[in-house]
């Protein structure tokens, strides 16, 4: 089983930003990586994934312009990097990586904002 161990979160002010982590427990180059948050009683909501190479990415539209995703694959290492932050995205943050029908997920990390 693969481990991924997310880093970073914590209680910010609005406007603030933040750096999220996570380090993979494998080749991360071989798996697409992406960053879900998810608030209590809501459905897990995708804020960006960058594909193996890292050389493309995707936002949802509600996500672009503020959350940036990265990856440093000789680091096995994905960042989410987390700008003019608002009280609406606190939530649990997880990463996610993806093979085919591989698909390991993280602990997530409680990312809150104060407003």
């Amino acid at each position: 089983q693969v481990q991924l161990e997310e880093s970073g979160g914590g209680l910010v002010q609005a406007g603030d930003s933040l750096r999220l982590s996570c380090v993979f427990g494998g080749a991360i180059s071989t798996y697409a990586m992406g960053w879900i948050r998810q608030v209590p009683g809501k459905e897990r909501e995708l804020v960006g994934a960058t594909i193996r190479s890292g050389s493309s990415t995707y936002y949802p539209d509600s996500m672009k312009g503020r959350f940036t995703i990265s990856r440093d694959n000789a680091k096995n290492t994905v960042y989410l990097q987390m700008n003019s932050l608002k009280p609406e995205d606190t939530a649990v943050y997880y990463c996610n990586a993806r093979y085919f029908t591989l698909d390991y997920w993280g602990q997530g990390t409680q990312v809150t904002i104060s407003s």
